[in-house]
């Protein structure tokens, strides 16, 4: 069998494309022959791919912007005012510039041509919402502007995905509520993959002696600060950028900010900290709570959209229906443990969202779809 993933710009290997990098491997290791498309891969993206798959860049250069977070958005209006990119492809295609394919997996808001599933993880236009708390005003300002051309436009744009696509996936319950909030029917749920032999215990006896969490874009930073205001010991790994951080977390006696550390890192972090503290602001799934359950630590965040769904409750974690309340549990768990049981199975939920398990899925889906 030979499948074409077509995914969004891939800058480097983090956000949309950890999910189409971790299921080429997967796919790579059930013996499946893999062709990756993209509007625009950058090189150290692509050389990472080529291991797996093979790669068509389209070559979309950005006119308009040229750091990554706003360049895909320039990509996304080309196709959703003039389907530019999906016109490229189908060319490629009709041409015989590409190899046929059994299947094709559409993870891309920025594609719209015809494929055996359509994976959907947000609409763009919930993501621009979010972003104009942090981006400079240059891209706020006409943002706000445009906004409701924007929904109308990316609204129209997943209509066609969904209409092009045999059958749709959502990324979780959360979002395949929310896509079907805009009239766009969801047929079934795969949860993105997760690599649990990189993301693993590595610690033989967990000090427990600090809580991990994540400053990020996503991150409610007031229920960091009151937590830390308690006296919990908290150690914060995320971006080196610091524009969006309160100063005064970055000086906070009882936060330590790591900034960006790499993936072996990470699982070290992850596996000695007492528990993980992911408040967040939006998050359809989340890989932060299944990479630390991963590696044996439990999880403290809301009781609401992706966590919610791969937390469980008093099992592997604690889910807290209010700031009030998870700041509560922060401290009384950081006063008081848990049981040891909870890190042994932290380890068996997170081993459900296994690549391998989640490539399985999608090779019975497809089989299922092509009949």
């Amino acid at each position: 069998m030979k499948i074409r993933i077509i995914g969004e710009p891939m800058f480097d290997r983090y956000g949309v494309t950890r999910a189409v990098l971790l299921l080429v491997k997967g796919f790579h290791r059930r013996g499946v022959d893999v062709e990756v498309v993209s509007s625009l891969i950058k090189p150290n993206v692509r050389t990472e791919l080529e291991h797996y798959a093979s790669v068509i860049d389209l070559g979309f250069k950005n006119v308009l912007f040229d750091e990554a977070s706003t360049s895909f958005v320039e990509i996304w209006l080309r196709e959703a005012i003039a389907q530019q990119v999906s016109k490229r492809l189908r060319k490629l295609i009709e041409r015989g510039n590409l190899s046929s394919a059994d299947a094709a997996i559409n993870m891309s808001n920025t594609i719209a041509v015809e494929s055996t599933a359509w994976y959907a993880q947000g609409p763009v236009f919930e993501a621009m919402e979010h972003a104009r708390s942090y981006v400079p005003l240059r891209y706020s300002v006409p943002y706000a502007m445009a906004r409701s051309v924007i929904k109308h436009l990316d609204i129209r744009l997943m209509h066609s995905l969904r209409k092009l696509s045999r059958v749709a996936c959502a990324n979780s319950y959360t979002m395949k509520r929310v896509y079907e909030s805009l009239g766009i029917l969801m047929d079934c749920i795969v949860y993105e993959p997760l690599d649990t032999e990189l993301f693993r215990p590595t610690i033989p006896r967990p000090g427990g002696d600090y809580v991990l969490t994540y400053f990020g874009k996503e991150t409610n930073y007031r229920v960091v600060k009151f937590v830390a205001d308690t006296g919990v010991k908290i150690k914060a790994f995320g971006s080196k950028a610091t524009s969006f951080i309160p100063r005064d977390m970055l000086k906070h006696p009882n936060i330590e900010a790591l900034g960006h550390v790499t993936d072996e890192e990470l699982a070290d972090l992850y596996s000695s900290a007492l528990f993980t503290l992911f408040p967040f602001t939006e998050e359809p799934f989340g890989y932060i709570p299944v990479e630390s359950m991963a590696c044996c630590t439990p999880v403290l965040t809301y009781n609401r959209q992706g966590p919610s769904e791969t937390v469980v409750n008093g099992i592997t974690g604690w889910l807290a229906n209010s700031d009030e309340e998870l700041i509560e549990l922060a401290v009384r768990i950081w006063k008081n443990g848990y049981p040891s049981s909870m890190r042994f199975r932290c380890r068996e939920r997170a081993l459900e969202f296994d690549v391998k398990v989640i490539a399985d899925e999608w090779i019975k889906l497809i089989a299922h779809v092509r009949g």
